[in-house]
C-alpha cells in the first residue's frame, strides 16, 4: 500500500475537530498535525448543548481549524489523498457541517471521502498514544452518552458485550453536577470537587453491580443524587457538597472497574482499552490500573488530550481502516448522516 495522507473532520456534538494523518505501508499511522476547538465557554450559559448553536459555530470554525492544520503540517490540500468525516451517531444539525464540508472538500480535491463511526473514533484512539495496544483487547467506551464493553478483534470486528440499559456513566456524572449546582460540563467540575470529599459519606447505590453480567445502568444512581440533594437542603455547606460528589464519583467508578473485570474474565484476554471522555477520570484511571495489575492485565489510554472528541481519531479510524483493506469510501459527492447509529452495526462496512 502507498503512502495515504487522510484530513480527518469531526463534528458530532460540541467540538470542532481538524486533524491530518499519514499511513505508509504497514507502519503505525502517523499524526502530523490537528487543531481543536471545544464550544464550552458558548453553551455554559444555558447549562447544556444546544444543538443549533453547536451546528452555527462548526460552521464559523471548521475551515479556519482546517487551515490551521494544513499551516502545521507544512503541507497543503493537494497533498490529501483521503478525506473522512464524522457520519454518526451525534447532533443530527452538526453531523451535517462536518460531512457537508468533507464531502465538498474531497470532490474539489478530487479524492474520495470516508465516512467513519463517531464511536469508532474513540475506541481506536489509544492508537495514537505512545503506548499503543494490540489486538485483541476489551474496550471500555465511555464516551458522552455511551457506556459500553466491547471484544475487539481487530479493526471493524467488534461484539458488544455489555452496555448501558438506560443513562451512561457520562451522562450519570453531569446530571448529577448539575443537581450539585456546578457548571455545564459537570463531569470534569464533579471530579475536581471529588477531591475534597469523603467518598464514603453516602451510602449510593451501584446498580447491576451484582448482576454478573456486564451491563450498566445509572439512572438510579442519579435519582439517588437528586434524593440526598433535597434532604441537604437548598444550601448546603461546602464540604456537603464536596462530600457528596466524591460519594457519586466513587459509585460510578466502582460499578465501571467491576464490570470491566468481569468482561476481561469472561473473554480471558489480558488487555483493556479505556477510551472516550470519562477515560479521563483520574479515579477511574487509578482504580482501573491497581484492579488490573494485581490480575496481570495491561491498561492502555488515549492521551488526556484525545480523550474529548477530536478529529485525530476520525483520521486514524479511517487511516486504520485504509491500512487494512476495509475502507469504503465514496466519489459521487453523496452522503447521510446517522444521528442514531450502533457501532456493531458498523462493522466490516
Amino acid at each position: 500500500m502507498s503512502r495515504t495522507r487522510v484530513l480527518g473532520f469531526e463534528s458530532s456534538c460540541d467540538e470542532t475537530g481538524v486533524a491530518l494523518i499519514e499511513v505508509d505501508g504497514d507502519a503505525p499511522p502517523r499524526l502530523l498535525a490537528q487543531a481543536l476547538h471545544s464550544q464550552i465557554a458558548m453553551h455554559q450559559a444555558y447549562g447544556g448543548v444546544v444543538p443549533e448553536l453547536a451546528s452555527r459555530d462548526h460552521v464559523r470554525r471548521v475551515l479556519p481549524l482546517t487551515r490551521e492544520v494544513l499551516s502545521q503540517s507544512g503541507l497543503s490540500l493537494a497533498d490529501v489523498d483521503l478525506v473522512a468525516y464524522t457520519q454518526g451517531p451525534g447532533l443530527a444539525g452538526a453531523l451535517l457541517v462536518g460531512a457537508g464540508v468533507a464531502v465538498s472538500l474531497a470532490a474539489a480535491l478530487d479524492v474520495p471521502a470516508l465516512p467513519v463511526h463517531h464511536l469508532e473514533g474513540h475506541l481506536l484512539s489509544p492508537f495514537l498514544s505512545a503506548d499503543a495496544p494490540e489486538f485483541p483487547f476489551v474496550a471500555l467506551l465511555v464516551s458522552g452518552g455511551h457506556t459500553q464493553l466491547m471484544r475487539v478483534e481487530d479493526v471493524g470486528r467488534y461484539e458488544i458485550l455489555g452496555e448501558t440499559i438506560d443513562d451512561a456513566a457520562g451522562e450519570a456524572f453531569d446530571k448529577s453536577a448539575k443537581l450539585l449546582g456546578l457548571p455545564y460540563p459537570g463531569g470534569p467540575h464533579l471530579a475536581r470537587l471529588a477531591e475534597f470529599g469523603n467518598p464514603e459519606a453516602y451510602a449510593l447505590p451501584r446498580p447491576l453491580l451484582h448482576s454478573g453480567k456486564p451491563d450498566f445502568s445509572f439512572a438510579g444512581l442519579k435519582t439517588a443524587v437528586l434524593t440526598q440533594v433535597k434532604k441537604v437542603g437548598d444550601s448546603p455547606c461546602e464540604q456537603t457538597r464536596a462530600d457528596l460528589a466524591a460519594s457519586t464519583q466513587a459509585a460510578i467508578v466502582e460499578v465501571l472497574v467491576k464490570k470491566s473485570l468481569l468482561a476481561l474474565k469472561d473473554t480471558g484476554l489480558k488487555r483493556l482499552v479505556v477510551a472516550g471522555g470519562v477515560g479521563a477520570n483520574a479515579k477511574l484511571r487509578e482504580q482501573l490500573n491497581a484492579a488490573c495489575a494485581k490480575r496481570g492485565v495491561r491498561v492502555h489510554y488515549p492521551e488526556l488530550s484525545l480523550c474529548t472528541d477530536n478529529g485525530a481519531m476520525i483520521a486514524m479510524a479511517a487511516a486504520l481502516r485504509v491500512q487494512r483493506g476495509l475502507a469504503r469510501p465514496r466519489r459521487d459527492g453523496g452522503f447521510e448522516v446517522r444521528p442514531r447509529w450502533d457501532l456493531a452495526e458498523a462493522g466490516q462496512a
